[in-house]
């Protein structure tokens, strides 16, 4: 059971840092420049796609915290893991519905001023990323053992 705790700790944030790199930082910019996306089209697709993405990071966080009990996590790792859970419930319960309301407008065929959400729910992501690939290395480094290289184990036996 502790392997596999151990295992997600590495495993699901590594996943959720996929999600954000191929969705937010590929997808979401490069879908408006393909041929005959309409901002129309191209608001359909990202609400559908951001809706599955904030789902799918809130199962990823309840895995993640569930792995977090045993054997139990490091004061970091848990002050990390409260980051991601106040970002992510942000994105969703502060951030997401402004941004839906103004897709609603949009697809409605109403024009509307811009928005500073959508640098919010960005700077919501990036900060995601931060935590999640400072967790992964925090993680990594409890899981790999550190070793001492040869040339040094060759001195120590001599200096003895």
């Amino acid at each position: 059971m502790q392997r596999t705790s151990l295992t997600l700790r590495l495993v699901v944030p590594a996943i959720w840092l996929g999600l954000i790199i191929g969705i937010s930082f590929l997808e979401t910019p490069l879908k408006f420049q393909a041929p005959g996306i309409t901002l129309e089209l191209g608001l359909g697709i990202g609400r559908l796609v951001f809706f599955a993405m904030n789902t799918t990071a809130l199962v990823l966080l309840a895995i993640l915290t569930a792995a977090m009990i045993r054997p139990w996590a490091s004061r970091l790792q848990w002050g990390l893991l409260s980051g991601l859970w106040v970002v992510l419930l942000t994105q969703v319960l502060v951030i997401r519905p402004p941004l839906n309301a103004r897709t609603d407008a949009l697809l409605a065929g109403q024009e509307t001023a811009g928005s500073l959400w959508h640098y919010f729910y960005i700077a919501a992501d990036g900060t995601s990323f931060v935590l999640l690939i400072i967790f992964v290395v925090v993680t990594a480094r409890q899981l790999i053992p550190v070793t001492v290289p040869k040339r040094e184990r060759i001195t120590e036996t001599r200096i003895e």
